[in-house]
């Protein structure tokens, strides 16, 4: 029955990959049309000069998600990449006093460490995450595989129940500073929120989730990058006969009477579906794709949100390496609110920004050439934020001044010998992004769960969501599960818990 069923994904990010290849498992009939000329989306990676840059996500988190989701496909991971556990998870450089401190998914590495910065930490920190394990183990039963379509499937009995265990309302920011005193120990806390593309102070508490994620569950790396997962997904959705097509931009979503009948390509071809998944950024598709009577959300309603920052990447090949960087490396600036601040609200360059370096290179030797280093150096910034080449340049070496003084890379810019640099503009060319986020829809308290876009259409039957702007939000192992909320919705699953066959 399903064969007859003609699915057209939009978009061949994490989500729109993972929902082929769920329903291309089930036997629907699945095409999947992306505007670039490979899968991944943001997930994608290039190569130049004997360098490859993974050029957006580089955390591998909660490995569980994706291991639970090969097996619903009946697949094994292993056959696809090799797992490598991180061990410092990362490195954290404080710009306050020039020192770094390296942190694991040990607790008793953790604990000392915690210890020796502040006299009884480490005893706080694993009762922190004794409670932050139990709440991602709610997340996972109660919230984060659910559907919500009104207020009843949040506020129902065993939702509250368990809800008032994850501290809804107060913010990460309050939570941690209530439990810590060191600036350090702080801001390793809660710099996992930005990651969720939001402000500690405007995240909700429960986000401490994510502590146990990083402490805990640990950082991974997938052998050969983590292009190796939507490389891995879409081989999957083909094995069962999902059908791509790249450098094939969807120009409109077809509708009649109030249901959606297919996709024109900007080539002006028309394709029949059943049902329209779009994976592309939700607002491009309610301001571009569709036609005003058939959005459920006006331009009004974009402009009102808040939005993830963007970022300035610069992507750099070394002659040379550095000792004191590990695989994941944060430099902290020393005024952190005025930081969020600027990166919320600002109209231009962070005045003292905090800065993340990748360097996979000390963990795959497959991604330089002996004896070189590739880094992935990412400044947080506003969405929205204008410039021209000269100010990107202003940027540029201002971010690498800052890494040779603080992160103690000396000699950093005479051993450049590949650059390329990516910033709003890129992001909303190749990803229509709206204003150029880098991750999508901010999750504050009133853009997540019940008060995320949902992700069905309330104007177009059989036209549906996945990806970052829906639930549950931000992050690979989040689009993923939002490929399963939709396959749930399209086959009219009710459990709220995690798939366990298709």
């Amino acid at each position: 029955m399903e064969k007859e069923t003609k699915v057209v994904v939009v978009g061949a990010g994490i989500g729109g990959l993972s929902v082929a290849a769920l329903l291309a498992k089930k036997g629907y009939a699945v095409t999947v049309y992306e505007k670039l000329a490979e899968p991944g989306g943001r997930a994608r990676e290039f190569e130049a000069e004997g360098f490859r840059f993974d050029m957006g996500p580089s955390w591998y988190m909660m490995p569980d998600v994706f291991e639970e989701f090969f097996e619903l496909l009946e697949e094994n991971i292993e056959d696809y990449f090799k797992l490598e556990k991180l061990s410092p998870s990362y490195r954290i450089f404080l710009q306050s006093n020039n020192e770094h401190y390296d942190f694991h998914a040990d607790r008793e590495k953790n604990a000392a460490l915690f210890d020796s910065l502040e006299p009884g930490a480490g005893a706080k920190l694993n009762e922190y995450l004794d409670e932050s394990s139990r709440q991602y183990d709610i997340a996972k039963s109660e919230f984060i595989y659910r559907n919500y379509d009104s207020i009843f499937d949040f506020f129902n009995k065993r939702t509250m129940k368990e809800g008032r265990k994850l501290q809804i309302y107060r913010s990460m920011q309050s939570i941690i500073e209530s439990t810590f005193s060191s600036e350090i120990i702080r801001k390793a806390m809660m710099f996992q929120m930005v990651l969720l593309g939001t402000a500690p102070k405007d995240a909700p508490g429960m986000y401490r989730l994510m502590n146990h994620v990083d402490f805990d569950r640990g950082i991974w790396y997938p052998e050969g990058g983590i292009a190796a997962l939507p490389r891995a997904i879409e081989s999957i959705a083909k094995k069962y006969g999902a059908e791509f097509h790249y450098n094939t931009p969807v120009k409109r979503i077809i509708t009649d009477n109030g249901q959606a009948t297919g996709v024109q390509l900007t080539d002006g071809t028309q394709v029949a579906a059943d049902i329209v998944i779009s994976d592309a950024d939700m607002a491009f598709t309610e301001q571009e794709l569709l036609e005003e009577k058939d959005r459920t959300y006006p331009a009004s309603y974009w402009e009102k949100k808040i939005m993830a920052p963007s970022a300035l990447i610069l992507y750099l090949g070394l002659n040379k390496t550095y000792d004191n960087l590990q695989h994941h490396n944060l430099l902290f600036t020393k005024d952190w609110d005025q930081n969020f601040k600027e990166i919320f609200k600002g109209t231009g360059f962070p005045t003292d920004p905090s800065i993340y370096v990748c360097t996979p290179s000390k963990t795959d030797d497959t991604v330089a050439p002996a004896g070189h280093e590739n880094l992935f150096v990412l400044v947080p910034m506003a969405p929205g934020v204008t410039y021209d080449e000269n100010t990107i340049q202003e940027w540029r070496n201002k971010t690498l001044e800052q890494l040779e003084k603080h992160m103690n890379l000396p000699g950093l810019k005479e051993a450049i010998v590949y650059e390329k640099h990516y910033c709003v503009e890129d992001f909303k060319r190749d990803y229509n992004s709206y204003k150029g986020t880098a991750l999508g829809l901010a999750h504050t308290l009133l853009q997540s769960a019940l008060w995320r876009p949902n992700n069905v259409s309330k104007k177009v039957s059989n036209l549906y969501y996945v990806g970052a702007y829906t639930n549950p939000g931000i992050g690979m192992p989040t689009c993923v599960i939002s490929a399963q909320t939709a396959y749930k919705r399209i086959t009219g699953i009710k459990d709220p818990s995690p798939l366990k066959n298709l």
